[in-house]
């Protein structure tokens, strides 16, 4: 119990400011962004715009610099580090470009639209992933004509489509590699929409956890949990503890919102059993991310209920409250030289850090509305 104990002050701006912080001094980090104060895409500010780039947290000098700005042509949503310095970054569903900005600024962006570019009719679903030797960036896609999902296998270079293959599922959304078998998993959403991704027909969601060949994307297994209507989203390997787990977000879709919001909002896999640990129902029943915590934990950010949520699994059934933000989302976890678990929370008004037993909040340097996902640039 002794992570949770370190772990059981809340996080607030006024306390932040006040504590100390180890380790490096400075981070860089990849964001997407809209300008302005809104983030929706039906009802967005006069004159906002989409961004992708790169700010600097400085924690020694308390300040958040903007080190690049690229504008793009919609909200992008998935973001990658490509190991050399620079980034990949996905359109939100129903995606019509990804691109990959090099650590070089005097390189242009590589930008592509799958639908022109491909003659495709698949759509991406906002998630990527860089393969363990950097050679390929798989997507998750939709074919927009049969509403099916695939796993589209790309070169790191062109971004050009080598392969795709089915996800056996409605919905991917995002996907992780197992380092222990070189095997592809994915979230399948479940969550059936049409060509603009409106979702309907919700009564015969079917969402799973399957998990692919990286070879051929031959179907090596598929778990599911029973309640239908709970959607698998963003993945996460734990870090430490007794045995690795893979926790996954998720997002509640009941027709009650008393159902919804008293729903779970993390699901576990041990590699056997896809289960449900924690009933507690203090996120709204929204999981906006998910990042290994420290001894084996996971941090979910409860979006909608402005909460930086912890499970440990020395108490599984319990959901520690770590922050409170309001719309916090994006999550990065690191772990230093000593061992020690680094947490980021991206929030509405800046960026909160984690370490050992100090924290600290930096405010965004413009006025910007972060989007859901970032990646610590190493």
């Amino acid at each position: 119990m002794s992570a949770l104990t370190a772990l059981s002050s809340t996080l607030t701006p006024a306390q932040s400011r006040a504590s100390s912080i180890s380790e490096a001094s400075s981070q860089d980090l990849a964001l997407a962004w809209r300008s302005g104060s809104a983030l929706s895409d039906s009802q967005p500010d006069a004159g906002s715009a989409d961004h992708v780039g790169l700010v600097r947290l400085d924690w020694q000098a308390k300040q958040i610099s903007l080190l690049r700005a690229l504008r793009v042509p919609g909200r992008a949503h998935g973001l990658v580090a490509d190991r050399r310095g620079g980034f990949y970054a996905v359109a939100t569903r129903p995606g019509t470009w990804l691109i990959h900005v090099d650590a070089d600024a005097n390189r242009p962006p590589r930008l592509l639209n799958p639908i022109s570019d491909e003659s495709s009719s698949r759509t991406l679903n906002g998630h990527l992933l860089l393969s363990a030797d950097g050679r390929w960036i798989y997507s998750t896609e939709t074919d927009a004509r049969s509403g099916l999902g695939w796993i589209v296998r790309r070169d790191a270079q062109s971004l050009r489509c080598e392969e795709a293959w089915p996800s056996h599922g409605m919905d991917p959304h995002h996907l992780l590699l197992d380092e222990t078998d070189a095997s592809l998993l994915v979230a399948n959403g479940g969550i059936p929409r049409d060509a603009a991704g409106r979702k309907h027909s919700l009564d015969v969601m079917d969402p799973s956890l399957v998990r692919l060949s990286t070879e051929d994307g031959r179907l090596l297994g598929r778990w599911q949990l029973p309640d239908k209507r709970l959607s698998l989203r963003h993945m996460a390997w734990s870090r430490g503890g007794e045995r690795r787990l893979l926790g996954i977000g998720l997002q509640a879709e009941h027709d009650s919102t008393e159902a919804r919001r008293s729903a779970p909002l993390l699901a576990v896999f041990n590699g056997q059993q896809l289960s449900l640990p924690s009933w507690a129902a203090d996120g709204a029943g929204y999981a906006g991310d998910i990042a290994a915590g420290p001894g084996g934990s996971f941090l979910l950010s409860a979006q909608k209920a402005g909460r930086g949520l912890l499970w440990h699994p020395d108490a599984p059934t319990d959901l520690l409250r770590l922050a409170e933000l309001r719309e916090v989302c994006a999550l990065v976890s690191w772990c230093s030289q000593a061992g020690e678990t680094g947490l980021l929370m991206a929030a509405a008004s800046g960026i909160a850090r984690w370490q050992g037993s100090g924290a600290r909040m930096l405010a965004w340097p413009v006025a910007m509305a972060p989007d859901n996902h970032a990646a610590l640039i190493l």
